[in-house]
């Protein structure tokens, strides 16, 4: 097998047919078909269904093996770069949105100037999905909660961040240092959904107390939650980082007893080494998390041997 063969296939699973995938890899259909299958000839399988389009089960296997290889003839290159002091190549870039609102921004005000010839690819998601988008290669680091559940990651923590009942400023609550949660059962509440983290967090203290709070709606984005909540639909209970600084004056971040900062931390594939531009993204991560003047308030760094998950490790 070669390279165009691998190329082939995975631009199948991205662009969803033969002839999407010539189109990404300017080339013609027939080349594509012919190097899939040379390809299911030398493994002996049928890889994509011909009649729906679909990778078969062996196709989504040797799709995610495939993704592995390329990232690492594209670590290799980079790294050869690397050695005449140069950065080059590309880091897909996956991160939660509340932590994104502020990390993003900060990466593409350090790393064009640092790196010219670095390309960033930036990718919202869940924690959950962020961990299956690293395990097949579609990621190459990613920024999420911590514990991480993937047993294909290894983590670093970076900084725990404060939750608190985010209100208008002129609400009643707004002036409390603190409130039990039991306070909020009256409040049209936008809650994640059942299964997100914070979720999970947010209904034990809850049960802990003896309550159950009733959701004005359920929704599996942070980022929309905050929105909302900014818009004046309801009241929720967000990550710090979530509330921009301009408006801070507007809303106020009250915390709720009992519940614990999260955990955020960055991962990537237990397997392979960095290359050269993964290292330089790791490095600018933890710049900027470590500088008090570019994190948000209720936000603070974490050492790397203070993160609360065990079997945690320090990326190198």
């Amino acid at each position: 097998m070669d390279l165009r063969q691998l190329n082939a296939i995975v631009a199948i699973a991205e662009h969803g047919s033969f002839s999407a995938a010539a189109d990404a890899l300017a080339t013609v259909q027939s080349n594509v078909s012919t190097h899939v299958k040379k390809l299911e000839q030398e493994l002996g399988t049928t890889l994509v269904d011909r009649g729906t389009g679909d990778l078969t089960e062996e196709g989504e296997l040797v799709v995610t093996r495939a993704r592995r290889v390329m990232r690492e003839i594209d670590a290799m290159s980079s790294d050869i770069t690397a050695l005449s002091l140069e950065v080059v190549g590309t880091v897909r870039l996956g991160a939660i949105g509340t932590a994104a609102r502020w990390l993003v921004p900060q990466l593409l005000d350090i790393a064009p100037s640092r790196h010219p010839r670095l390309r960033l690819v930036f990718v919202e998601s869940t924690t959950l999905a962020l961990d299956v988008q690293l395990a097949t290669g579609q990621v190459d680091l990613a920024v999420l909660n911590l514990p991480a559940s993937g047993s294909e990651v290894r983590t670093i923590a970076l900084f725990e961040e404060d939750l608190a009942l985010v209100v208008p400023s002129s609400h009643e609550l707004a002036s409390r240092e603190e409130i039990p949660i039991g306070e909020l059962v009256d409040l049209p509440i936008i809650l994640p959904l059942p299964g997100v983290k914070l979720r999970g967090d947010i209904d034990a203290v809850a049960a802990a107390a003896g309550v159950t709070l009733s959701a004005r709606a359920e929704m599996d984005s942070l980022r929309l939650i905050a929105s909302l909540t900014f818009e004046g639909a309801g009241y929720a209970i967000l990550p710090s980082g979530a509330v921009p600084e301009f408006l801070r004056r507007r809303f106020s971040l009250v915390p709720i007893a009992g519940l614990r900062p999260r955990l955020v931390g960055v991962a990537q594939r237990r397997r392979g080494l960095p290359g050269a531009p993964v290292r330089a993204v790791l490095e600018i991560l933890s710049e900027i998390v470590y500088d008090p003047a570019r994190i948000p308030a209720g936000v603070r760094p974490v050492a790397p041997h203070e993160g609360r998950p065990t079997g945690s490790q320090p990326l190198r």
